[in-house]
């Protein structure tokens, strides 16, 4: 065999031996991607998590636990809740739920838990209500009945009134803590610095709207969980704690004031993601 020949021939070989090492790694990349799918979609994808105020604030006062639920991974939408009617405001937020695809994670403060046990029922998206310093209405009750049910709300006394008129010329009434109150009253445990700045940006809420009673309730069918705030002077823990136990949720207690969203966004973010892991 010339010279040529052998070069020919080991030129051959190598060529080979690269094409199946090629081809074996191809095969480990392909094959070690597809197990790592597999055990993904297992789970499924993580929910939505969907976050609604109460009164007197507003998207803003997720903050801190927006920061957290988006560095462990969740998809986040904090609605704008208007604050004007409870029937009127639970149908934006199911326009709202209707826009988003895959499993949601609900989540309400205060009169916020009024608006999502309305707009949930009835929604297969919505796998976990959670409830947070909230209102858990039975049908027909409203936000007032609830919060004068048991002694410890000092809310009526800290109210500021301001009529307004409709666009159908009839008059309503918006409700705003007054400024001198509202950290005592809704905040003690935030900073004054940050709270001077919150009662100056406080959404106000209708009389119509804490008057109104509720629909039939979502937590009736949907796992619900509650965060209890010992130190609460909107809603009386003793009917936080009535609420919750009647809808059977999952209880946490912490102590914090009513904004427990802003002075307590761990504790707040743990229940929500404990309620997700659920929901998967």
């Amino acid at each position: 065999m010339n010279r040529t020949s052998r070069i020919s021939r080991v030129r051959t070989s190598l060529t080979v031996l690269a094409g199946a090492t090629v081809a074996a790694g191809l095969l480990v990349t392909t094959v070690a991607p597809a197990s790592a799918d597999k055990g993904t979609s297992s789970q499924g994808p993580k929910p939505t998590v969907v976050l609604v105020h109460g009164a007197f604030a507003d998207a803003t006062s997720w903050n801190g636990v927006i920061k957290k639920l988006r560095h462990d991974g969740y998809p986040v939408v904090a609605v704008a809740n208007p604050l004007r009617s409870l029937s009127g405001d639970s149908a934006y937020l199911k326009d709202v739920l209707a826009g988003i695809d895959g499993p949601v994670v609900l989540a309400g403060h205060s009169y916020g838990g009024s608006v999502i046990s309305n707009a949930a029922t009835g929604d297969k998206n919505v796998k976990a209500l959670v409830y947070l310093a909230a209102f858990l209405p039975e049908k027909g009750e409203s936000a007032i009945d609830l919060s004068g049910k048991f002694p410890g709300s000092t809310l009526g006394d800290a109210l500021r009134s301001v009529p307004f008129t409709n666009a159908d010329g009839s008059q309503g009434t918006d409700l705003y803590i007054q400024d001198d109150k509202f950290r005592h009253q809704f905040a003690a445990d935030v900073p004054r610095d940050r709270t001077d700045l919150m009662a100056v940006t406080q959404r106000p809420v209708t009389n119509a709207a804490l008057a109104e009673g509720a629909a039939e309730p979502a937590w009736k069918t949907i796992p619900s969980w509650a965060l209890v705030a010992t130190q609460d002077l909107n809603i009386p823990r003793r009917a936080q704690e009535f609420m919750a136990e009647r809808a059977h949720a999952h209880v946490t207690e912490v102590r914090s004031s009513h904004a427990v969203s802003v002075s307590q966004p761990g504790k707040v973010t743990d229940v929500i993601e404990d309620a997700a892991r659920s929901a998967r």
